[in-house]
């Protein structure tokens, strides 16, 4: 028997770093781009099953995850749904 996926959705500012990370990609390497989006559709749907694959973070309810290979990281929040906060490139300042 499957278990049962979470919702999944996305704040503002999570689409936009992601379109912005990928049109950065994809403007240098069309198929990088491609790999990136399969890879991030790959984990989101992997976290939908398993939401506490992330490690937790000092932020209460929010947990990180590592888009391994390649050098991006997602913050979620966990409650009743998933709730994707922020994506960005390893090398950013937390805060950028």
């Amino acid at each position: 028997m499957d278990s049962p996926r979470l919702p999944l959705r996305f704040q503002k500012r999570a689409l936009s770093q992601i379109d912005i990370a990928l049109g950065y990609v994809r403007d240098r390497s069309p198929q990088g781009a491609a790999r990136i989006e399969a890879r991030l559709t790959q984990l989101l749907r992997l976290l939908q099953e398993q939401p506490h694959l992330g490690v937790r973070t000092s932020v209460p309810g929010v947990r990180r995850v590592f888009l391994t290979p390649y050098p991006y990281l997602i913050d979620y929040y966990l409650g009743a749904e998933i709730v994707v906060q922020r994506f960005r490139h390893t090398a950013r300042r937390p805060l950028g």
